[in-house]
């Protein structure tokens, strides 16, 4: 089994809550994290409800089911039934001990009601991702904690990543999707994939007609990953109703399909874009839904720099998940058009910009967007990074460096803090 790094914060959670939820899109490898951390937790029992025979008791009878398991257990797919959380809250009342239950779902428990209500205080919600290239490549290491420390960066050969960044992109990070090496047979799994969310998870949630525009909605989107979101011109783009292009995004959010990275700004005067920037949960499935493959990519620079850009937010946002650095993603734009993709904001108001290139050349012009982040953020300016395509490590300037999209998850040629 791949380590997954998310399960530090599963651990640490289980030490003062009394429910965990694990939640993330469908096939990230939630049941194969929640059966390793049972097999390792003394006493604990694995209770799956694709099992019709669990299922069926749970259903019959929640209070009497929630009341026989161990302690601690484990309930994977825990939403399809219900009646499961009020009956975990009653017995959490009871005996408010930590570790208690360990719950898995595939949708965000704000879009849950009776999760949201029930648990309310109860329970800590950690999300598991799609592979991040660290864990992919075993490389235990975070790019935020030393993004904050550019005095910790050198300068040098960075050296070639592994495999090609148009293969690393088209194949993403779904565990049964980035195992295969064959395009076609991933492209059949991608196709199963959506088939699977129509015709089960979102039914599951949404309960209402009208679904089948949700692989057209989920196409236009991955066309415009890494761009500022605009639900009017994407309701357009569809010929649906306002109303139904909220509710629409909505569901692709609330199963973690896509996510938006919010504005930076601080309230000094400068006009500023205040709209959200649209990514999609996975650059694998980005292509698939695109047409883009390894060929198409070294022909279509633009495409590529969408992928890339995506690429790295989502490496950055799987990483907020366990960097010792309590940080925030967001992105910068001013009316002008200065912008910086990325921006990491500690909680002491730290701030750090990164722009993102796919090119392996580089020049001064590249950096006039973090120059602009630089000037707004004035003393909380801690560093600022264009990730680029090169194999080179190189300064620009005071907290100004170009890095090679690897230094993302490896650490070489970084000083000690």
């Amino acid at each position: 089994m791949i380590r997954r790094f998310i399960e530090r914060s599963i651990v640490r959670a289980l030490a003062d809550t009394p429910v965990v939820l694990l939640t993330g899109a469908r096939q990230t490898g939630k049941t194969t994290l929640v059966r390793f951390l049972a097999r390792r937790l003394p006493g604990c029992g694995y209770y799956s409800f694709d099992d019709a025979a669990i299922l069926a008791a749970a259903s019959t009878d929640p209070s009497g089911f929630i009341q026989s398991l161990p302690n601690p257990a484990v309930i994977d797919e825990a939403h399809r039934v219900p009646g499961i959380f009020t009956s975990i809250k009653r017995e959490v009342d009871r005996d408010r001990a930590p570790g208690r239950f360990i719950l898995t779902g595939s949708a965000n428990p704000m879009f849950m009601p009776a999760i949201a209500d029930s648990l309310a205080g109860r329970m800590e919600t950690v999300t598991l991702w799609p592979f991040s290239r660290g864990e992919a490549e075993g490389s235990d290491s975070s790019f935020i904690d030393r993004a904050f420390h550019p005095a910790t960066f050198q300068a040098g050969d960075a050296g070639t990543a592994r495999g090609t960044l148009e293969r690393l992109l088209v194949a993403g990070g779904f565990p049964e999707a980035s195992a295969r090496r064959d395009e076609d047979r991933r492209n059949a799994w991608f196709g199963s994939y959506i088939n699977a969310l129509l015709q089960k998870d979102l039914r599951d949630l949404a309960q209402i007609e009208g679904l089948t525009r949700i692989p057209q909605l989920l196409s236009l989107l991955a066309s415009r990953t890494a761009g500022i979101f605009n639900l009017a011109d994407i309701s357009r783009g569809l010929g649906i109703p306002h109303t139904t292009a909220t509710r629409y995004m909505a569901l692709l959010e609330a199963l973690y399909l896509v996510w938006r990275i919010p504005p930076w700004f601080v309230n000094r005067g400068k006009r500023l874009v205040k709209s959200p920037k649209l990514h999609l949960c996975d650059t694998g499935l980005a292509a698939y839904l695109t047409g883009a493959s390894v060929t198409s990519l070294k022909r279509d620079r633009l495409a590529l720099g969408r992928l890339l850009e995506t690429f790295v937010a989502g490496e950055l946002m799987k990483q907020i998940a366990w960097s010792e650095t309590s940080a925030s993603l967001y992105h910068y734009r001013t009316a002008g058009g200065a912008e910086a993709d990325l921006v990491l904001e500690d909680r002491g108001g730290r701030v750090v910009g990164i722009e993102v290139k796919a090119s392996a050349d580089l020049k001064n012009g590249d950096f006039s967007g973090l120059a602009s982040l630089k000037e707004t953020a004035g003393q909380r300016f801690a560093a600022g990074y264009v990730i680029y395509t090169g194999e080179k490590r190189l300064p620009f300037g005071r907290g100004l460096w170009a890095v090679p999209v690897q230094d993302l998850w490896e650490n070489t040629g970084t000083r000690k803090k």
